[in-house]
């Protein structure tokens, strides 16, 4: 990495970081987190090169090395990753730096007063050097910890920053000393003079807390001051923060064992969505199908509110209004709805219309985009196509059919169809195993025509965390509440293209948000032996039940079964859960659609 821009046997001191410039640098640059560091140290180090000036130019690459890394905080082993990936190229990790480079930033860290900085080559210098000196550790905590806590700094990496202090202190354990609790106590004192100028940050704080385990002294405390906030931006009608604000005031009532107050702020909650329905039926630019989808989160949010709570709110009679009010809108929304006329298109058009899609657009605009660049199958269409097909070539039907998996067993059967007027069972098998198999192909053209090609744009223009798909997890009604780190995980993992990890994450979640919804309307999921045991039922059996299709709609249903449960299809979750799955299957076709249909969902 460094042949190009220094030469390879140029030794450096520290007199060179003394005289490189490196302050003048920092202080003539708007500081913007670890990015805009980098970016300053990369063009002073060119100049320098320009000049003839070689050990400061080296000096200065290596700053800018060290800067460019992304921060993963809570990594105990890998804490860095390259900021950039691009066609099998990549910039700085820590393994690029040799052992000189380790002991030269160890001999210059105490000379560094920028917190920045100075946390950074700490770090580095405490992963990387042999034996390890609890003393750069330190050094690294107490330097990420002076990174100021306000809404400016936090969204430009100061969040990471102090993230990457507690992971450190608590890995340390005693030998951090008061450090762990001096930064809870912090955090506390800022979030709870926090108010709503600050945006967010009293509801980050809170989340900085509740993730590591802190703060349980002042639950009561910290659940009050979110409320607040909520209320206030209620009042202000930033419905959006409001949620946001209820939402996490449940979770820290809950967590104070305080029921009631938990039930209200999820009332809260379920009553913003119906606030921004109201507000989108309204506006300048009504939209019914909007609507309904707000009144779809309201419901999903009352249903998770206990038995034992409903009464006091209604929840009952609440739902039945909501239905409605989503039955109406959902018959308006019919007539938004246009016929749009395309001339036939292959492939390729396809892969530029959906890179145009996502291009330019900001994070959170592309990533909407994204998840609505296929909307999905119906289902009563899928039926009368794969029903007209096998009318129209029947031979192919007429006789019974074996699906074998890989290793030859038979893992599915198809009987004959009997082309009657009068479709009976064994025809609906048939039909099931076509309109399976049609959807298979709607998979592969989605995934190679849409989803892959907008996937690499929004990875070339943007970098999104694992903490903003476990954020974007925590709003979703159909996340089963707890599982919000789980399902963010697992929705990064496939963002950052590790379908293997995405897939083992995804599918028990999957499973368990059925399970989950299907509870909270009153269904059974267990089955009861002979012996007195009660076993939970798995998915395909879940899928199975009446409910499955009123609780999520026969759309979303059959596509659960067809990816996940279903012989005919690709069949993840039991493939899965038996180890059938090697790596180049995770990377399948169907591993992406599943990853890229549970971010439509969330």
């Amino acid at each position: 990495m460094s042949s190009d821009r220094y030469p390879a046997d140029l030794e450096i001191s520290a007199q060179d970081f003394a005289e490189c410039g490196w302050k003048g640098v920092l202080s003539g640059t708007i500081r913007e987190g670890y990015s805009s560091m980098w970016q300053a140290f990369s063009a002073a180090a060119r100049e320098a090169m320009e000049e003839g000036r070689q050990s400061h130019g080296k000096v200065l690459w290596l700053l800018a090395d060290a800067c460019s890394m992304t921060l993963l905080p809570k990594s105990i082993n890998e804490p860095f990753k390259p900021i950039m990936v691009i066609e099998g190229k990549r910039s700085a990790i820590p393994d690029d730096l040799p052992d000189p480079e380790i002991v030269f930033f160890s001999q210059i860290v105490d000379g560094i007063d920028d917190p920045w900085l100075k946390a950074r080559l700490a770090d580095l210098v405490w992963l990387k050097q042999q034996p390890r000196d609890v003393n750069f550790a330190l050094i690294a905590v107490d330097n990420y910890r002076a990174i100021p806590l306000d809404t400016e700094t936090w969204v430009r990496g100061g969040d990471k920053c102090w993230q990457r202090a507690i992971s450190l202190s608590l890995m340390l354990k005693v030998g951090a000393g008061e450090r762990l609790q001096e930064m809870e106590s912090s955090i506390v004192a800022v979030l709870s003079g926090a108010t709503a100028q600050d945006g967010f940050l009293c509801h980050w704080l809170a989340d900085l807390l509740y993730e590591n385990s802190l703060g349980w002294a002042n639950q009561v405390e910290i659940a009050q001051k979110l409320e607040a906030l909520a209320r206030e931006f209620d009042e202000q009608g930033d419905v959006h923060r409001a949620r946001e604000y209820y939402d996490s005031a449940s979770r820290w009532y809950k967590k104070a064992s305080d029921e009631a107050k938990t039930a209200e702020m999820t009332v809260a909650v379920a009553e913003s969505w119906v606030k921004e329905a109201v507000v989108r039926v309204s506006s300048d630019n009504p939209s019914h199908m909007v609507a309904a989808s707000f009144y779809e989160n309201a419901i999903q949010v009352y249903r998770t509110i206990p038995r034992s709570e409903r009464a006091v709110y209604r929840v009952d009679d609440r739902l039945e209004e909501l239905r409605q009010h989503l039955n109406e809108s959902g018959d308006k929304s019919l007539d938004e709805m246009k016929v749009i006329k395309s001339p036939s298109m292959d492939i390729s058009e396809l892969v530029d219309n959906a890179r145009k899609a996502v291009r330019g657009k900001d994070a959170v605009e592309a990533l909407k985009v994204f998840a609505n660049l296929h909307g999905g199958v119906n289902v009563e269409k899928v039926r009368e196509s794969a029903i007209e097909k096998i009318r129209k070539h029947p031979m192919q039907a007429m006789f019974p059919a074996t699906v074998m998996s890989r290793d030859g067993r038979v893992i599915a059967k198809r009987p004959g169809m009997s082309l009657g007027d009068t479709l009976n069972e064994d025809d609906e098998i048939v039909i099931r195993a076509e309109m399976i198999r049609d959807y298979g192909i709607l998979v592969s053209i989605v995934v190679q025509g849409d989803i892959w090609p907008a996937l690499e744009v929004l990875l070339l223009e943007h970098r999104l965390t694992e903490a903003d798909f476990v954020h974007i997890a925590r709003q979703s009604p159909i996340v089963p509440k707890g599982r919000e780190q789980l399902f963010g995980k697992a929705l990064f993992a496939g963002y950052d293209q590790d379908f293997v990890t995405m897939l083992h994450l995804l599918v028990p979640q999957i499973e368990h948000m059925v399970r989950y919804h299907l509870k909270q309307v009153g269904v059974k999921t267990t089955t009861l032996s002979t012996d007195g045991i009660e076993n939970e039922n798995g998915l395909s059996t879940l899928m199975e039940l009446p409910e499955a299709n009123r609780v999520f709609g026969e759309d979303l249903a059959f596509e659960i079964k067809a990816l996940f449960c279903d012989a005919f299809g690709p069949n993840l979750r039991n493939e899965l859960a038996h180890g059938l799955l090697d790596t180049g299957d995770c990377y399948s076709v169907y591993s992406i659609y599943a990853w890229w249909f549970a971010l439509k969902l969330v």
